[in-house]
């Protein structure tokens, strides 16, 4: 990215952190898609997905041993038993795809076997622990079964992984076809070029600035590229891209502030997630109001996770209301790639609305 001319700094005061003022783009984070990944089919390196599968399992084994047990007391014995023997199992499973997951990338081919195969050692590992600690049966039929239920049951994880993995792929080109029309949407696209075209001869230099982030912008809609996966100080540059465009064109109007923490700029986000948040804030918050309206947006770790909030100021007469397919298009894909190790929570008090999103780290 080319470095960007020291600009007259007065309009976007209220927008830039002193570190990273307009003019110092060196300073912003350079990772938009550099950081990208492809996601992994067989990631099971989730907090969603383990509690899936020891349910998974454990249900399995709750209605074999309905087969088995004659009264109440011996089902809760059998129970228990066989409880004792699953487990170790499903949870040696769960480590050693998660360790090997890349390797089933590099060889998807043998990806499927190999995590069956996995699933059928582990089954009689379990088994063999079970020996061990005198709660398994020393027949060979029940160290056969044991295996080739972890088999199956693995075979099972797989097929709904590969779902995951699949719907993931239209969510991403939902959210590329949202923020591709989002961006040349004529009137913002006209905007920016008259906003560009009124500062060439009064202030040639912040026009090359204005002209460079609408460039950006849409380089990042449009890259086929970007991958499955960005850091959140990737979104936030974008994101800061598009307020510093607004910024020239509202003025004193916008008054926007960053609270941001660095310790959380590594968090994995969805790409395209932050900017449209923000758009909706300027659309519905600022854009109405005849005084203007305030955003700020902020990130911080709390608890190994990175809490992102916008809250934007809500004028007193509502403007349009959208059809939200925003809100839900990141909602949506925060649960898709992070499962139930994300959050995300919208509110609305008198006067301000809150967007706070959390993900792990």
């Amino acid at each position: 990215m080319a470095r960007r001319p020291a600009a007259n700094p007065e309009p976007a005061a209220s927008l830039w952190p002193e570190s990273t003022r307009p003019g110092d783009l060196s300073q912003l984070p350079s990772a938009w898609p550099a950081e990208a990944s492809v996601p992994v089919v067989f990631d099971v390196c989730h907090v969603g997905v383990v509690l899936r599968a020891v349910l998974l399992v454990q249900g399995a084994v709750a209605v074999g041993s309905l087969f088995v047990a004659s009264s109440g007391p011996a089902l809760l014995t059998r129970l228990a038993l066989n409880v004792a023997v699953a487990l170790p199992g499903v949870l040696a499973w769960l480590l050693l795809t998660c360790a090997l997951k890349r390797v089933w990338v590099r060889h998807a081919k043998a990806a499927w076997a190999g995590v069956v195969l996995l699933g059928a050692a582990c089954g009689a590992l379990g088994w063999a622990l079970g020996l061990v600690s005198g709660v398994a049966e020393p027949l060979a039929t029940v160290g056969a079964a044991c295996a080739a239920s972890g088999a199956g049951l693995a075979l099972v994880m797989a097929l709904w992984l590969q779902w995951r993995a699949q719907a993931w792929q239209p969510a991403q080109a939902s959210a590329r076809l949202a923020e591709l029309q989002s961006r040349i949407r004529p009137h913002f696209l006209f905007n920016t070029l008259n906003t560009a075209l009124s500062l060439v001869r009064a202030d040639p230099v912040r026009a090359e600035g204005v002209l460079e982030d609408l460039a950006e912008l849409f380089r990042a809609a449009l890259s086929e590229d970007n991958g499955a996966v960005v850091t959140l100080a990737a979104e936030v540059e974008l994101a800061q891209r598009y307020l510093a465009i607004e910024q020239i064109r509202f003025g004193e109007r916008l008054h926007v502030s960053w609270d941001l923490d660095p310790a959380a700029d590594a968090a994995r986000l969805p790409p395209l997630l932050l900017q449209p948040l923000v758009e909706n804030a300027v659309r519905h918050g600022v854009e109405p109001a005849e005084q203007g309206g305030q955003l700020r947006i902020r990130t911080r770790v709390k608890n190994g996770h990175a809490v992102i909030t916008l809250t934007n100021s809500v004028p007193d007469a509502p403007s349009q209301p959208g059809n939200g397919m925003a809100l839900r298009n990141v909602r949506e894909r925060l649960r898709l790639m992070h499962d139930v190790a994300s959050q995300f929570e919208v509110s609305r008090a008198p006067g301000v609305y809150r967007v706070q999103m959390v993900v792990p780290l």
